[in-house]
């Protein structure tokens, strides 16, 4: 025969030594007047009400953090667009200059000879320096110029195998003036990287343009 454990008897009720109620089961209430039913109807509504606020602090404060840590990233998103289309602008650039110095390798002298025909006016000689193969084309541009501002001094144009095409170099005695399409392009790029070195990720956000928005 197997032996039970024994559960202690438990006394709802205990009197003391006088015979009043010591302690007791606790009482159910379960009739409330419409009174107390409308105060435990408020402090359970300001209980959730709580609740609800705290966990509407948690979520925002969430979102914030989520939102930081998104505008970080799109501040990094953005900053690499815009070095990705500086140099995108940059190499497109370069191939159209380069082809219109292809095929007018002498404006760029004409253009020069323009802006600094008040230094040379006065000037007997001036001494050109071009590419190879340009002394020709460069002479007839340049006395062509030089007749419709009326300079009067001599033009002497010789190459210098040294120079890159379009590139040349002015001397008038007093002053001097060159021109390197391919230093011009490194100095270009150098200033454009430290402008976007500078602006770094605190440049005004990338927006989109109605027109972007209709078309797309």
């Amino acid at each position: 025969m197997t032996s039970q454990p024994h559960t202690r008897f438990s006394f709802d009720t205990v009197f003391d030594s006088d015979g009043a109620v010591a302690s007791g089961p606790p009482i159910v209430k379960r009739v409330y007047l419409p009174a107390e039913v409308e105060q435990i109807r408020a402090m359970a509504y300001a209980e959730g009400e709580r609740a609800a606020d705290a966990r509407g602090v948690s979520a925002l404060a969430e979102i914030s953090r989520n939102c930081s840590a998104a505008m970080g990233s799109l501040a990094r998103v953005a900053h690499d667009h815009r070095e990705a289309s500086a140099g995108l602008a940059l190499a497109v650039g370069r191939k159209i200059a380069d082809a219109a110095l292809d095929r007018f390798p002498e404006a760029p002298i004409a253009a020069a000879m323009a802006e600094l025909i008040r230094e040379i006016e006065s000037r007997p000689v001036l001494k050109v320096q071009v590419a190879a193969g340009l002394v020709e084309p460069v002479e007839s541009v340049l006395r062509g110029a030089a007749e419709a501002m009326g300079y009067p001094g001599q033009i002497v144009v010789t190459a210098d195998a040294s120079l890159p095409r379009a590139a040349f170099a002015f001397d008038w005695g007093e002053g001097r003036a060159a021109f390197d399409p391919d230093a011009a392009a490194i100095r270009v790029a150098a200033a454009l990287e430290t402008a976007l070195a500078a602006e770094g990720l605190h440049a005004e956000p990338l927006t989109i343009s109605e027109s972007e928005t209709d078309h797309g």
